[in-house]
């Protein structure tokens, strides 16, 4: 192979064969490589872009030398072109990568052992005669054309955004939504990306369509702009925007005239994709399907309210006392005249904070209405709270997506107005998580017949899907709410609920006294670096000793925010390195490096694989030559091929809204100035309720007091209320 040479008067080339890739993130096609170059005896460092590289390929370089002061000399690709190797030894390197699922470095080297260079040829022209290769069968055979006819396509595909100006390695996840499609999709609409693919933002569009001439003014990037800054309101939760709002953001992010935004707002109501309605009086626009969703909540929950009861009436007189010495428990004033309400109520929310006895009261609803022989179906948004609701109720619950049935192939759900729940009661814990889409996928689902109790804590945080859906119920007083407010003797022990309590009350959490026995403790740590030094000590030394727990099954660490100093992300990285630090049998991809053993979380609802945002997992196997991971969730072993582990995340820390559903023995959260932007009350507020046995808070008393002075939470935009009101129902009364 050639040597180095120039390229222009200021960049150089450099030619030669990958000998290691040092790193590769595949999300953003960052890579670290050590380059062979023919006539150099030791290999060179490249630094640059690319989709996907693996040991083996020819690399063609394009750039400068740089001296960097850590690493020192290396060079600088802007452009980094691959090949698939054509010598013996190069092919071996490239198979055994692990890049094409079914062969590792043992099938690579049979392979090469038996077809020599002519392998890539035979996988491609003569596929048949893997099967003379010992081992291989039909399934390894086909996994090995499989991998490689992708990695052609993924490469094509490459070649294409590469032209228009695009070093990003989505291509793998472009090729499998779109297949063969890819280029003439991309093509005819290049802001469909934005659209479709989860991590390719309009700006990334934006770039690929200035490289096809769509103009600045052109009438499909004003509407594609428009959709854009409506995705992005929906994803902090907004159902829809003031109209000036989203004129000013639509013409902000396009730098179009107001008369064009206009138009095209015009254009996208006329199709249906958007509607024009108000919001508390003012106009407003809403995306079309959100705007439809919100209005059949209030519509269907109206119907369903007012219908009759599933079972005969109840005598609250004689079941009180029964169901207390069956519980062999005294029920306060507020639960019985909560309980007396559920008896007679066709849908129900209540709601209330920590140790107020929500859970007892349910309890003894259930027991009630299952010695009446009414069927019961429990459910909650997450596989972690619907695992708590079995074993405080003894009662099966489901995840709602698996209660509604989730349709792999559609995306949607099979349980809907045709096929309905069956059942006579409902119950749904956690339902401050419940967004717009899920409840409105709820509703179609449940019969006229069938009644619903709503619980849940209304001064959580909202859910993270879009709407407001627990707080706009109880605000519209569409249907009856029970707030239990009385903290009961055995809980007001409890520091931890104590001082949910009073920050929910906007009061500073109480610390203990030095030597004092407490559930709550307070570290102070001034800087983002002193947290994380005190956050992995107690993480991977001081509660273990002290506590007895283990640190990865037993400790979370919670944080107001995933990016920036002492944020989820590099708090992951450092507890990796304490806890599960990575060895030779691990995998690189999007940015991460996974092991065995080491704790994940899944961040989108993978309907195929039964898998929900937010499950949490440990990596129980990773086979490298089937370029598969197997995570443990629960009771169930998934397996993810490497090109899906963009779906997880570590998960040592996460952040208090991913946390919402479960409880941790062991809370730690960490609060610095540095995370002000995330500061709420209700934040702080959930982070805490969210821990069983112990809460430690590691920061600035400053950042402490912005949370709990601050606001509750930034306003949504949401239409619940006035559709609520619009369709009438009851008034909200409190149980005492």
């Amino acid at each position: 192979m050639a040597n180095m040479s120039s390229a222009s008067s200021d960049r150089e080339l450099v030619v030669g064969a990958v000998e290691r890739v040092t790193f590769h993130n595949a999300e953003t096609g960052f890579c670290v490589l050590r380059i062979k170059v023919r006539g150099q005896r030791d290999p060179l460092t490249v630094v640059g872009r690319a989709a996907a590289i693996a040991p083996g390929e020819s690399v063609q370089a394009t750039g400068q030398w740089v001296n960097d002061r850590i690493h020192g000399p290396q060079f600088q690709a802007d452009h980094l072109q691959s090949a698939p190797p054509v010598s013996a030894d190069g092919i071996e390197k490239y198979l055994a990568s692990g890049l094409m699922r079914g062969i590792g470095p043992v099938y690579a080297r049979k392979l090469i052992q038996a077809f020599g260079e002519q392998v890539l040829d035979v996988i491609d022209n003569e596929p048949e005669r893997l099967r003379h290769v010992p081992g291989i069968g039909p399934g390894r055979a086909a996994h090995i054309v499989e991998g490689w006819r992708e990695q052609r396509a993924i490469r094509d595909i490459m070649v294409f955004l590469h032209d228009h100006g695009i070093g990003t390695a989505r291509a793998v996840r472009i090729h499998r939504l779109y297949g063969a499609d890819a280029v003439r999709l991309i093509t005819e609409n290049p802001y469909r990306l934005a659209r479709d693919l989860r991590g390719i933002g309009f700006a990334t569009a934006e770039q690929i369509a200035q490289r096809f001439g769509i103009p600045p003014d052109s009438p499909l990037r004003v509407r594609a702009g428009l959709t854009h800054a409506l995705t992005v309101a929906m994803g902090e939760g907004h159902c829809g925007l003031p109209r000036t709002a989203l004129v000013e953001a639509a013409r902000d992010l396009l730098a179009v005239d107001t008369a064009l935004v206009e138009a095209a707002i015009e254009a996208e109501v006329a199709e249906g994709t958007l509607v024009a309605d108000t919001l508390m009086g003012e106009p407003a626009l809403f995306l079309g399907w959100l705007f439809h969703a919100e209005r059949n909540i209030a519509d269907r929950l109206s119907t369903l309210a007012r219908a009759p009861l599933p079972w005969d009436a109840i005598d609250a007189d004689r079941a009180l006392p029964w169901v207390e010495v069956k519980a062999g428990l005294t029920l306060a004033s507020s639960q019985k005249a909560a309980l007396r309400r559920a008896l007679g109520s066709k849908v129900l929310v209540i709601t209330g904070g920590p140790g107020v006895g929500k859970t007892t009261l349910v309890n003894s609803i259930l027991k009630i209405l299952a010695a009446k022989g009414v069927r019961l179906r429990l459910a909650a948004p997450t596989g972690r709270a619907a695992k708590r609701m079995t074993e405080a109720t003894g009662v099966e619950a489901k995840t709602l997506h698996r209660l509604l049935e989730i349709d792999p192939r559609g995306g949607g759900f099979q349980r809907n107005e045709e096929n309905p729940l069956d059942g006579d009661l409902l119950v749904v814990d956690e339902a401050s998580m419940v967004d717009v889409p899920l409840m409105y996928a709820l509703l179609r689902a449940m019969p006229p017949t069938m009644a619903l109790l709503l619980v849940g804590d209304v001064d959580q945080l909202p859910s993270v899907g879009p709407g407001r859906v627990l707080g706009d119920l109880i605000d519209g007083g569409l249907v009856p709410v029970v707030r239990l407010t009385e903290v009961f003797r055995q809980a007001a022990t409890s520091r931890i609920i104590g001082n949910a309590h009073r920050i929910n009350a906007g009061q500073l959490p109480e610390v203990p006294r030095k030597g004092e026995a407490s559930d709550f403790f307070w570290i102070d740590a001034p800087t983002p670096d002193e947290a994380t030094r005190r956050i992995v000590h107690l993480v991977a030394q001081h509660l273990p000793r002290s506590q007895g727990c283990d640190p990865v099954r037993d400790v979370q660490v919670l944080c107001p925010m995933n990016v920036g100093p002492a944020g989820a992300r590099s708090l992951n990285v450092a507890l990796q390195q304490a806890l599960n630090p990575p060895t030779a049998e691990r995998v690189e991809r999007f940015g991460s490096v996974y092991g065995v053993g080491d704790k994940v979380m899944q961040v989108v609802n993978n309907y195929d694989k039964d898998t929900f945002n937010g499950d949490i997992g440990r990596i129980e196997s990773i086979k490298l030559d089937a370029g598969e991971a197997v995570i443990r969730f629960d009771e169930r072993s998934v397996p993810y091929r490497f090109d899906e582990l963009d779906e997880i995340v570590l998960a040592y820390a996460t952040t208090i809204h991913k946390s919402q559903g479960s409880e941790y023995p062991v809370v730690i959260i960490p609060l610095l100035l540095q995370h002000q932007i995330m500061l709420h009350r209700n934040l702080l507020y959930t982070g805490v309720t969210r821990g069983k046995r112990l809460v430690v808070l590691v920061g600035d008393k400053r950042a402490c007091a912005m949370a709990v002075w601050g606001t509750r939470t930034t306003p949504r935009h949401t239409k619940l209320v006035e559709w609520a009101r619009v369709y009438g129902g009851a008034v909200s009364i409190p149980a005492a």
